[in-house]
């Protein structure tokens, strides 16, 4: 049995485990490994990567006397680089008596991954005094990790040396200057290459990916296809990922047209990228189609199809597809339960919420700060306050979003007091320092509790002290704050000093802090504004009819409701769920739509 060629095989293929399960087969027949052997089998460990077995094979190698030869030397030095383990990797190269060209480009690799980007260049300067002849591979480890003037500084050394064309090394350079924001300097080297491949299409593809310019990406594929380059899977991720970006349901359906004539369709991650960008376009018949499609569904396309659900309003489905996954061979993991839990907190089911509680702790999946976030966020939601106190006690190392799950949950109970304790002990006792998130959950919290001063307080120290700049949830808040408490006339300044922009989002609870305040003047300058903005929301206008309607002015009341007639704008009835035996029963304002609504009404009567 040839053990070197088996070994051989399966890391050329790709299947590392294999490798080593071989090997250590290899082992206990009796067979020692070789100068041949262990590099391909020390590959295996670097890919992986696994620490624990490079060390082992460290000491096979040690014990059968091949710890001299260059090659092992070489891979040793690269496995120890790899698993992170840069002492060792260190140690193994100054040990050895003779060092080969890849022993010395593995070696700035290994600084390079360590983030020792000055003692790389100590080492390069080592290798041109020793007049080695330096290649492509010398600098690719300096690409993946250096600045900018460092980036600069070494394209500049590779054109020199005249590697610049080499199209591998000009591609790590492309890759460089899209990892620093830098897409001028990737056109620069892409539009000098001669020949380009599939690979230099796709980091200029990603780089305008990453700037979020879907224009210039469906114009450099125009090109790549112009040029007679065909798609390859990495194409279409950008594309689809593109797609969701863009939430344009057109460009998406032509690009699964597209996917599907080039043979691309069901391959992982193709499925998943396609579910998550119907539901984006939110086209979620045709994420569920390219789903049912699919036959060995993974946990992965079983989580985007159930978040596509959570997030865009059908908490049901979600919570049904679920239980479909429970009954299939495949196992939900962390970032499924807390897509499903998330789903809980819109249906406000408390009693499923539990069930999904229990399944995580019976599989051991509690100690995940995203399923311990999304249980407290699903509590929460659900009206049990006192277990997601206790929940957020029992969490050993929380992160921001453990404390800022917590405080959102007491501002939205009214209980802005505790919110902000809460969030003084996360700055003062913890250390953490707060996002834009945490500062809207704390700004609302002000506005349910009334806490006038330090709502405002809070909004001027998120931009002075954190350099955070207002978002309209902010501003919203803000305007909510100050209308709740019935200084209209300061949440008019306020708004008429935000960005125009954003004015357009806040005008509705202005109106709102009107109605509720008599304020008919600046209620009437605040509807004029939505009007413009949003001439079909039936909301504005009934809001404004309920405001005629509060100061007894009947003639302006029914004009503001002719005006609904006309338009033909319906008004969506109002609704309320209730839990019941773990059901939840949704019960619309005069609707007959629940199966017992004619015994409800009944009830209602007598």
């Amino acid at each position: 049995m040839d053990w070197n060629l088996m070994i051989r095989k399966c890391v050329k293929q790709g299947f590392f485990t294999e490798a080593l399960q071989i090997y250590s087969s290899m082992v206990r027949s009796g067979v020692h490994g070789s100068e041949f052997t262990f590099p391909f089998v020390l590959k295996a460990c670097a890919k992986l990567p696994s620490l624990e077995d490079a060390t082992k094979l460290h000491s096979h190698i040690l014990l059968t006397g091949f710890q001299a030869h260059v090659f092992v030397q070489t891979a040793l030095v690269d496995v120890y680089s790899k698993c992170c383990c840069f002492h060792s990797a260190r140690l193994v190269f100054d040990q050895m008596p003779i060092k080969s060209l890849v022993s010395w480009n593995s070696i700035i690799s290994a600084h390079c991954r360590d983030f020792h980007i000055d003692q790389s260049f100590g080492i390069l300067k080592q290798m041109q005094l020793l007049g080695l002849e330096l290649s492509s591979a010398t600098f690719t480890g300096f690409l993946a990790s250096c600045s900018l003037p460092q980036g600069l500084s070494i394209h500049g050394y590779i054109t020199k040396l005249g590697l610049d064309l080499h199209l591998p090394l000009a591609n790590s350079i492309m890759s460089m200057y899209i990892r620093l924001n830098q897409i001028d300097g990737a056109l620069s080297v892409f539009y000098t290459l001669h020949q380009k491949s599939i690979v230099s299409w796709t980091i200029i593809l990603g780089g305008y990916l990453s700037a979020g310019d879907v224009a210039k990406v469906f114009a450099v594929f125009n090109q790549m296809r112009c040029q007679c380059v065909g798609p390859d899977s990495i194409v279409f991720v950008n594309l689809i990922s593109c797609c969701k970006l863009s939430g344009n349901l057109l460009l998406a359906m032509l690009v699964h047209s597209l996917l599907l004539k080039s043979g691309f369709d069901h391959k992982d991650p193709i499925d998943n990228l396609l579910v998550a960008m119907y539901a984006k376009c939110k086209d979620l018949v045709s994420a569920r189609r390219v789903f049912d499609a699919v036959h060995e569904k993974s946990v992965f396309l079983w989580t985007s199809m159930i978040s596509g659900y959570a997030q865009f309003g059908y908490p049901n489905e979600a919570l049904h597809l679920f239980n479909m996954l429970l009954r299939t061979a495949s196992r939900p993991n962390e970032l499924t339960l807390a897509t499903v839990l998330s789903a809980c907190a819109e249906m406000g089911s408390l009693r499923m919420g539990e069930e999904i509680e229990q399944y995580i702790l019976l599989n051991g999946l509690g100690s995940d700060l995203r399923v311990q976030t999304s249980l407290i966020h699903m509590f929460c939601k659900c009206g049990s306050i006192k277990k997601a106190q206790a929940l957020f006690e029992r969490i050993p190392n929380k992160d921001l979003a453990v404390w800022s799950a917590m405080i959102n949950g007491y501002a939205v109970h009214g209980m802005g007091k505790e919110a902000l304790n809460l969030f003084h002990k996360m700055q003062n006792e913890v250390g953490i320092k707060p996002d834009a998130i945490v500062y809207t959950s704390v700004l609302l919290a002000c506005s349910h509790s009334g806490l006038i001063e330090d709502g405002l307080k809070y909004f001027r120290s998120m931009q002075k002290d954190f350099g955070i700049e207002p978002s309209i949830q902010h501003y919203s808040c803000l305007v909510d704050l100050l209308g709740r408490a019935g200084y209209v006339e300061l949440a008019l300044r306020t708004i008429q000093e935000m960005p125009v922009l954003v004015q357009a989002r806040v005008w509705a609870p202005f109106l709102s802090a009107c109605y509720t305040h008599h304020n008919l003047e600046l209620g009437e300058f605040a509807a004029k504004n939505l009007f413009d903005l949003e001439p079909r929301s039936t909301g504005n206008f009934v809001l404004m009819t309920n405001l005629y309607t509060s100061m007894g002015k009947w003639k302006e009341a029914a004009k503001a409701r002719s005006i609904i007639n006309a338009r033909g704008l319906v008004k969506e009835p109002g609704w309320s769920q209730i839990e019941i035996d773990g059901a939840v029963h949704v019960l619309a304002a005069e609707g007959q739509s629940h199966l017992e609504s004619i015994d409800i009404h009944e009830v209602e009567a007598s």
